[in-house]
């Protein structure tokens, strides 16, 4: 079975490794993929990526304290005067064969995620109670998960159980050179202007743990480099773009303002 040709609306990734091999070897041998990493590293772009690249199609699901089985599986529904099933994502790409990623999957309940199970081992099967059907995964389907091991705590972390059911891929923030390149692949921004950004970048991430709980992101680096090539000044863009989406504390802010500023000459 081997990958179809890269489609021309592939979104943009760089590799930072050995990622896209590894995911089309889980792919081919029909392994369900974990991925863990920090807010903003490019898990989701990079899961997009890989299923454009591999002509799949690709469900993803937000993963959040409410969501339900029957979200992920589907449900009856009332209209027209009479009750229709209606298939939930992870029903749909089991159908058509596709990618479902369940994105930040430790905020699901425990309750929900036990009906991955029998889809993650080789069974390969996803049993829908509600309309008697035994759906069996074909070869091209893959089930994808990522999570953010920073939010991992004895409420909220995923069960050993079924952790052990995954190959597992960790991802972190990309080394300088590589997200400058992301970033003027993304933006189109001057690399001058790239790599003020990821030097900024390094700087408030050597504060995580200390002054800040989430370090500075990728996507958030995008954000302002967007703004900036819009013609925004780069300093009042990293403030909206960057700083004050990583902290509300106006003393903090201005600390991360000065090293904005400092980076480009002010």
């Amino acid at each position: 079975m081997k990958p179809d040709t890269p489609n021309l609306d592939t979104p943009f990734y760089e590799a930072s490794g050995d990622e896209i091999s590894i995911f089309e070897h889980a792919w081919k041998n029909r392994l369900p993929l974990l991925i863990k990493g920090p807010t903003g590293c490019g898990k989701t772009r990079f899961v997009a990526h890989m299923a454009a690249r591999l002509g799949l199609p690709l469900y993803t699901v937000a993963c959040h304290d409410d969501l339900t089985a029957a979200d992920l599986v589907g449900r009856h529904l009332i209209g027209n005067g009479e009750t229709l099933w209606c298939d939930g994502p992870l029903t749909r790409a089991v159908r058509e064969g596709g990618i479902c990623y369940l994105d930040e999957v430790v905020e699901a309940r425990k309750d929900t995620t036990v009906v991955l199970h029998p889809l993650a081992d080789d069974r390969r099967i996803l049993p829908i109670d509600r309309t008697g059907e035994l759906l069996e995964a074909p070869p091209s389907f893959m089930l994808v998960v990522s999570y953010n091991p920073g939010y991992q705590n004895l409420l909220k972390g995923m069960k050993p159980s079924t952790r052990q059911r995954f190959v597992s891929l960790r991802f972190d923030f990309p080394r300088p050179a590589q997200e400058e390149a992301i970033l003027i692949g993304e933006t189109g921004c001057a690399p001058d202007l790239a790599k003020r950004l990821v030097a900024i970048a390094g700087s408030l991430r050597s504060l995580k743990d200390r002054d800040l709980e989430e370090a500075a992101s990728t996507r958030l680096l995008v954000y302002a480099a967007l703004l900036t090539k819009d013609g925004m000044d780069p300093v009042a863009a990293c403030r909206v773009g960057i700083v004050e989406s990583l902290t509300d504390d106006a003393e903090i802010a201005e600390g991360l303002m000065e090293v904005v500023a400092a980076t480009f000459g002010r």
